[in-house]
């Protein structure tokens, strides 16, 4: 099986890496294809970063991808001036070899849980992929709002594992979203399933009207006002895994 590994911090992340690390271990072929530039809140954006912008209505681009040598890594590996959806589009038509079998996104510096997922470039990706029929794993490391001086790519890339073996047995088109806590002993966590909260760790407010002008805040929520969701149980300490609906899915 072909595996698309992207992610939304861009082609230098660590946490790419230590993704596409997980994939080869799992024995599937690697393509890498990342941003050259961060993206991160980009959603399912499918815009190019240098050329013209891809649109609904038909119009012609160019989206400029460059090759890349990643230290450790197998396989081929392209930055890509693009947002992480688009590059997914792009792979599912060939761009980068064949179509893959699985995308893989991340792993995301930081948490994406709840209904701000929405705006996540990790997730969009992954997303694009289950909207066009592909399984996908977007894959987050709970390390805050602030840069901590410890970050443990390798317990996101061992419970990334766990939910890759899972993701592989479900039916084409799952989307599967793994959130983990930022501690040492991978062996430790647990991963539980869990519904997403009605809303993100943090949420942007208009604070102000000066002139034209909109100020902004950021505002953060506490895990305690939702129960049982992913957001709550990713506080307490386990790893989360949530199965993530698509348009498609939905019935007239």
């Amino acid at each position: 099986m072909r595996a698309l590994i992207t992610n939304d911090d861009g082609i230098d992340s660590p946490g790419l890496a230590a993704l596409a690390g997980v994939a080869a271990a799992a024995g599937l072929e690697v393509v890498i294809a990342a941003p050259a530039h961060e993206h991160s809140g980009a959603s399912a954006s499918i815009i190019a970063t240098q050329g013209a912008a891809v649109t609904a209505a038909g119009g012609k681009g160019t989206v400029r991808s460059e090759r890349r040598r990643l230290e450790g890594i197998e396989g081929e590996a392209y930055a890509v001036h693009a947002a992480p959806a688009l590059i997914t589009l792009l792979a599912l038509h060939g761009s980068f070899g064949g179509a893959p079998d699985v995308v893989l996104s991340g792993i995301n510096r930081g948490a994406n849980v709840g209904g701000a997922i929405m705006h996540s470039g990790t997730v969009g990706a992954a997303l694009t992929a289950g909207q066009g029929g592909v399984r996908a794993l977007a894959v987050s490391l709970d390390v805050g709002l602030v840069e901590l001086p410890q970050q443990h790519w390798g317990t996101a890339a061992t419970i990334a594992g766990r939910a890759l073996a899972r993701l592989l047995d479900a039916p084409a088109g799952t989307i599967l979203n793994v959130n983990v806590p930022n501690v040492a002993d991978a062996e430790a966590l647990e991963l539980v399933e869990a519904p997403l909260a009605p809303f993100g760790i943090v949420q942007t407010t208009m604070t102000e009207l000066d002139g034209d002008d909109v100020r902004l805040s950021i505002r953060e929520h506490s895990a305690a006002d939702a129960p049982g969701t992913d957001m709550e149980r990713l506080a307490a300490g386990a790893a989360t895994v949530t199965v993530v609906r698509t348009i498609a899915d939905r019935t007239p």
